[in-house]
């Protein structure tokens, strides 16, 4: 060391800072803490459960259910409303109510709609991503670390509205994978059934899907749905407030209409009901609605009074249980115009059904027709359920299971010959060879006793399958579309599609090709390693959006 230099000081020398204390320092003043290792039994249970836990969100045009996998209910179910679009300082709430005109009526509490011609995307956006923060932040009490979603979807979905909840998800919260599941068959596996016939009675439309074997088989829509039956039941307000004349504005607040609907609406039970059996409903919570409907059936013809705030001026006012009975059947029913012919898009619910079930195989139809799972919040209208059942009993009585109506099939019908009914003589029995063996029914080969065998007489001891129900109108209970994609999540089952972060972000959903008829890669054999629960996600190139990428 030349003269010039400084000493090295004790406290600066890095040796003495990293030097391990041995046995030698026996002797040494400053007590020194040994290392210690903190386990991850004893860490915070939060980051466990970050990387173990699946958020499940179902989406719908008004409504957003948000919980983790593995629950029976979600967490939280959110809405958005004008009340949660006002920003800070918006002091009209406290103004009074807000006059609506005419154009403005329900467009304020949805999300989306299916028509995306006239629809703000980024809006749509924006409010996506004020409901999953306030979801998030307020209701699960989670930080901001990148999770896994199940997220429960309209397989009729657009392109559009799907990449704008897609890009939400990476973008913002920086979700690394999304399973795409859709709503009929989360709706047939909380059900306990592989196969069903959903009848999601929700607010844009009423969407019939039959579901076979966790296959999405058939799919049919009308637009008799909840705002159907809100715009029907406000007209029938509106002539009730203003009997005289057209008002230039809204009369009553979209909040009261809907309030009124969610409380009095009720459906009468069908006027040609016929005898079901016992077990028809017997899953289903309606089946003593009869008893109540009869218990109540004197005092239908009374009225309800209904305070409305939203008027010019607050009234009350008097409105017949029967008339609330008749806008929910000219809603869904629409029995007083039966003789007027309907578009494809307006088919009463009743009538859509039937058509459904005549239009599925003889085999698919004998399994879901016994497996009917009414969904969405219409189906909790008093009665609807039943009432929809007895009406398409009647109809398969009536029609039976024949897709060609008309005189001449009423006439085949009535025609005992032409129907086979009566049996014509064979010309082959009146000129048969005396000569030859003729054998009587039920002799030969054919009908000799088949040998017992001890093995499969063993085997049929041990068997307790039971009979599965088949062909038989009847309706089931479901715990809905979110307690499903919760069970599909917690059990790692392999979603319908799933959706790579990185693929995402690089090609977008152009990148999603189309799903074939023969997976030639789903013929391969494959182990069940973290790929498969993935979906694939990031070990091949090309993925799918499954039946989103089909519409």
């Amino acid at each position: 060391m030349s003269s010039g230099a400084l000493p090295t000081l004790a406290h600066r020398s890095v040796t003495n800072i990293r030097a391990t204390p041995s046995h030698s320092h026996a002797g040494q003043s400053t007590p020194l803490t040994p290392p210690r290792t903190i386990g991850s039994t004893f860490g915070s249970p939060s980051t466990v459960r970050a990387d173990d836990d699946v958020i499940i969100i179902e989406l719908g045009s008004r409504y957003l259910r948000v919980g983790f996998a593995g629950d029976s209910s979600p967490k939280a179910t959110l809405s958005c409303g004008p009340e949660h679009q006002r920003r800070a300082g918006d002091l009209r709430s406290w103004q009074g109510q807000r006059r609506q005109g005419v154009n403005a009526w329900s467009e304020e509490h949805e999300m989306w709609r299916y028509d995306v011609r006239d629809l703000d995307l980024g809006l749509v956006e924006d409010k996506l991503d004020r409901l999953l923060r306030d979801a998030f932040t307020k209701h699960l009490l989670i930080d901001s670390r990148p999770r896994r979603v199940g997220l429960v979807l309209d397989s009729a979905l657009p392109i559009p509205l799907l990449s704008v909840i897609v890009d939400t998800l990476l973008i913002r919260f920086q979700t690394p994978l999304i399973s795409l599941m859709s709503s009929p068959v989360t709706a047939a596996v909380a059900a306990g059934v592989r196969s069903a016939i959903v009848v999601e009675m929700g607010w844009s439309e009423t969407v019939i899907t039959s579901v076979y074997e966790y296959r999405q088989v058939k799919t049919t829509r009308t637009v008799r749905g909840g705002r159907y039956l809100v715009d029907e039941l406000y007209e029938a307000l509106k002539k009730l407030i203003h009997p005289e004349g057209e008002p230039a504005e809204r009369v009553v607040s979209f909040t009261e209409c809907e309030e009124v609907m969610n409380r009095l609406m009720w459906c009468r039970p069908s006027a040609l009901k016929q005898q079901r059996q016992s077990a028809q409903l017997e899953t289903v919570e309606e089946q003593d609605e009869t008893e109540t409907e009869a218990a109540h059936a004197p005092h239908s013809n009374g009225t309800a009074k209904i305070p409305l705030k939203s008027t010019r001026q607050p009234m009350t006012l008097d409105v017949p249980f029967d008339q609330l009975a008749d806008i929910c059947d000219g809603a869904f029913f629409a029995m007083p115009a039966t003789s007027e012919p309907f578009d494809d898009d307006e088919l009463p619910v009743h009538q859509l059904l039937y058509q459904h079930l005549l239009q599925l195989p003889l085999d698919v139809r004998a399994v879901c027709i016994a497996r009917i799972i009414f969904t969405g919040g219409c189906s909790n209208i008093l009665g609807i359920k039943e009432r929809i059942v007895d009406e398409v009993a009647s109809i398969v009585e009536k029609r039976g299971w024949e897709a060609v109506t008309g005189k001449g099939v009423d006439q085949l019908r009535s025609n005992a010959k032409l129907n086979g009914k009566i049996p014509l003589a064979r010309p082959s029995d009146a000129q048969s060879d005396p000569g030859e063996d003729v054998k009587t029914p039920g002799e030969g080969p054919a009908y000799s006793e088949p040998e017992r065998d001890p093995i499969e007489a063993k085997l049929s001891r041990r068997r307790h399958a039971p009979q599965e129900v088949k062909g038989q109108l009847r309706a089931i209970n479901s715990l809905g579309p979110w307690a499903g994609g919760s069970l599909l999540c917690q059990l790692k089952i392999p979603a319908m599609a799933t959706i790579d972060r990185d693929l995402w972000l690089q090609h977008g959903a152009s990148g999603a090709s189309r799903p074939s008829e023969i997976d030639v890669k789903a013929q391969q054999r494959q182990s069940m390693g973290p790929g498969v629960i993935r979906g694939g996600g990031g070990y091949h190139s090309n993925w799918t959006l499954g039946v989103w990428g089909a519409v």
